[in-house]
């Protein structure tokens, strides 16, 4: 498995949609769109379609857009936490990418990122 992207929440994140850093196009076939649609295996193996979106300009920052926010609601995300989108094939469920929610705990004075479970 590849690490597409890791990012942590910011409030635009949480509310209206996930943007992160272009370098990371190279894992989505837009197909010559602006638009794709990514088969997202959540923690809990459901498969869950998240559209990625990208500028039509010269810097074609990418965001995911349609279906971002119920993974928010279902893993009760909140600013500050962490999203890792994963490359992974998965061909008995059809998945292309797999993403985790990740939030940051204090465990024996050590700070670690624990896997959130889906809440909904």
């Amino acid at each position: 498995m590849a690490v597409v992207l890791s990012k942590d929440l910011k409030p635009t994140d949480i509310k209206h949609r996930f943007s992160f850093p272009s370098g990371s196009l190279q894992y989505v076939d837009f197909a010559g769109e602006f638009s794709a649609d990514l088969r997202v295996k959540d923690s809990s193996g459901e498969v869950r379609v998240i559209r990625c979106r990208k500028r039509a300009r010269d810097y074609a920052k990418p965001e995911l857009s349609k279906g971002w926010r119920k993974y928010v609601t279902d893993y009760e995300l909140r600013v500050g936490d962490r999203a890792v989108l994963l490359a992974e094939e998965d061909h008995r469920l059809g998945s292309q990418f797999r993403m985790e929610a990740k939030r940051r705990i204090i465990l024996l004075g050590q700070e670690v990122w624990g896997d959130l479970p889906r809440a909904n």
